[in-house]
């Protein structure tokens, strides 16, 4: 429980001038948002469906004491560009390698993804393995999302990310109050009343932006799970008991299909562990690097 609260943002992102850390890196003729810090082996965090470099603000000043953190908005969301030709889940993945090219990461890297961005770091490791040193799929997307488009959840993700533009675009007193927040996140986060009015409006502030559509059609069109037998990297599964957006199941289903995956399912917790479990989550992800 109390990890969801204020609990003192833990990792003090408020502490840092995130302005300090934040570049523009053209990738394939675009802009691309990227906020990076610390030094050491490359770690990369990957956005999700609606989602915004900012998903990771409870982690990259967690990590940067020892290693190059890096997050981007992937194209067409947060600030960056649409990318020149359709949105694809391998076309994602292919700019990642890119922009990794791009900021001289030459070595493998460990990709840690939450929802459609665990489907795009999964791609990477398969498509580039020798990219990809260790995997973190946070609630994944990518062995049932081609049956998604039949359930009420993209009709209720298409409003979601619609409402939430309009919620940021009023500044964050909408996030101060608890019925509004939960009304925007109440798809992502388990409960949201408990994610500190600052937080909730950063994860606003990306989200709703012109890649929102063309992602969620490539999205629910691309399955990886004929594939993930390949995958040779070691693999970490995390996955909320409550979450709403992808069942929990399905993190029974990456820990079957993929070789020697470790799955830890958090109690009490939707789509998001990493912004509702802090704590808990930083020490897991900790321990897997270390191991």
């Amino acid at each position: 429980m109390a990890e969801m609260t204020a609990h003192a943002e833990a990792t003090d992102w408020r502490a840092v001038d995130w302005r300090d850390h934040a570049r523009w890196v053209r990738v394939d003729g675009r802009w691309a948002n990227v906020v990076e810090l610390g030094s050491g082996p490359p770690l990369l965090f990957v956005h999700g469906l609606s989602g915004c470099w900012q998903n990771w603000l409870l982690q990259l000043p967690a990590f940067a004491a020892t290693h190059r953190v890096i997050a981007v908005d992937l194209p067409g969301f947060g600030a960056s560009e649409l990318p020149q030709r359709p949105i694809s889940m391998s076309g994602y993945a292919a700019f990642l390698d890119a922009l990794c090219s791009q900021l001289g990461v030459e070595g493998p890297v460990v990709a840690v993804g939450n929802s459609m961005g665990g489907l795009i770091a999964a791609e990477l490791a398969l498509a580039l393995p020798q990219r990809v040193s260790r995997l973190v799929l946070v609630a994944a997307a990518g062995v049932s999302g081609e049956h998604a488009r039949r359930e009420p959840m993209l009709t209720a993700a298409r409003v979601l990310g619609f409402v939430t533009a309009w919620g940021a675009s009023r500044h964050e007193p909408f996030a101060r109050r608890a019925r509004l927040r939960r009304l925007v996140l109440q798809f992502a986060v388990h409960q949201p009343e408990r994610l500190s009015a600052a937080l909730a409006f950063e994860l606003m502030a990306g989200s709703g932006r012109r890649g929102f559509i063309p992602a969620l059609a490539a999205l629910t069109n691309y399955s990886l799970r004929d594939r993930l037998p390949q995958l040779a990297c070691p693999t970490l599964i995390v996955w909320g008991a409550a979450d709403r957006t992808v069942p929990v199941r399905d993190a029974d289903r990456f820990e079957r299909l993929i070789p020697g995956a470790r799955k830890v399912i958090l109690p009490d917790t939707g789509h998001v562990p990493m912004l509702e479990r802090p704590e808990t989550f930083n020490a897991l992800l900790k321990t897997f690097l270390r191991e």
